[in-house]
């Protein structure tokens, strides 16, 4: 792993720094959208009615690339499947996890179950904190059932019931056990935001390539699916005992702390032995299995559709049978009450 890269606060991010809550850029940062290839396709009674364009990258065990479509080295917002690598920064920072459901959920997006806004608020109670102490914004739960629930209650959205709740919790825990500011703790020259933005680039082998302002208003961190594969191969791939084998450990064991019931992440960890999965959003999917390698893609259009049969074609190629990964490679797509289509991987994946 490359350890010669500039420190991420000098480096070209520094044109996305963020300042207090806000972001900056810089003239000819965002580089123009590469032309990518078609990687899923929508199909309704044998017509193809959409696609979704993208890049994606198999890595081996040892990091090599085995397979790539698209331009799989332009930086690209990983979103929230930069939490595993992020959460390693807050564990090196002094924070210990009571339980694994906390280390789970502190590298994790849930849909704000009552269990998992139980849990945050418990992590918070233990180094003296409250949900007016967290930084990320006010939300109805993502969990249907839960969300019907409230509004039928008359209930208003929450900061625990945010879906990166436990993330924040996470930190503001990390800040406790270093001796940090929990004041401020979003903005970028925050000891504890340097501390993850070094880990990102060190995990990625690349330096970060811009900081934005992610949607729960913490720092969002810039890298080419290639390093992002290669961060979170580096988790499944530790040593017992060490930062990344306990955050892969943690999320494996439990996959709902992660995300929640009924999302793929939750499903896919159940149904594979040793995988470990994060998604993100707009498009982003984030996968490892020890021994075999890693997975990361992006769909262009930032949609969640196309996601699950991406990921597992590039599973397929990590030798996690078709059968175990049906589910997710073929999505069915409506028409009145039966099944017309399907959401499948394009041509572009299967060469």
């Amino acid at each position: 792993m490359k350890k010669d890269h500039p420190a991420p606060h000098h480096s070209q991010a520094r044109g996305g720094a963020l300042q207090g809550g806000r972001s900056s850029t810089t003239p000819g940062l965002v580089s123009s959208w590469p032309e990518n290839p078609v990687l899923v396709e929508v199909r309704r009674s044998g017509f193809l009615e959409s696609v979704h364009r993208g890049s994606l990258v198999v890595l081996g065990a040892d990091g090599t690339v085995l397979f790539s479509a698209g331009n799989v080295g332009r930086p690209v917002l990983p979103r929230s499947a930069n939490k595993p690598v992020q959460a390693t920064a807050l564990l090196a920072a002094g924070w210990s996890p009571r339980s694994g459901e906390e280390l789970a959920i502190g590298a994790g997006s849930h849909t704000g179950e009552d269990g998992h806004r139980e849990l945050a608020e418990a992590m918070l109670t233990a180094v003296g904190l409250t949900a007016a102490d967290l930084g990320c914004p006010p939300a109805l739960p993502q969990h249907e059932a839960t969300r019907a629930a409230w509004l039928a209650a008359g209930r208003h959205p929450e900061r625990l019931a945010m879906n990166c709740s436990g993330k924040h919790a996470a930190m503001l825990s990390a800040c406790v056990a270093a001796g940090w500011p929990t004041e401020g703790y979003l903005a970028r020259e925050h000891p504890l935001q340097q501390a993850i933005e070094a880990r990102l680039a060190d995990a990625a082998g690349e330096p970060v390539a811009a900081v934005v302002v992610d949607g729960c208003g913490a720092p969002q961190h810039a890298l080419s699916l290639t390093g992002l594969a290669r961060g979170v191969l580096s988790l499944v791939a530790a040593d017992e005992g060490s930062p990344g084998r306990a955050v892969a450990d943690a999320m494996r064991a439990n996959p709902w702390f992660v995300a929640g019931s009924g999302r793929e992440d939750t499903d896919l960890m159940r149904a594979v032995p040793g995988l470990l999965v994060k998604g993100g959003a707009d498009g982003v999917h984030v996968a490892a299995l020890p021994g075999a390698g890693a997975v990361a893609l992006k769909l262009d259009d930032g949609g969640d559709r196309g996601r699950t049969p991406a990921l597992a074609a590039g599973l397929r190629r990590l030798g996690v049978p078709a059968e175990v990964l049906a589910p997710w490679a073929r999505t069915p797509v409506s028409g009145g009450e039966a099944v017309v289509g399907e959401v499948v991987e394009s041509a572009a994946l299967n060469a």
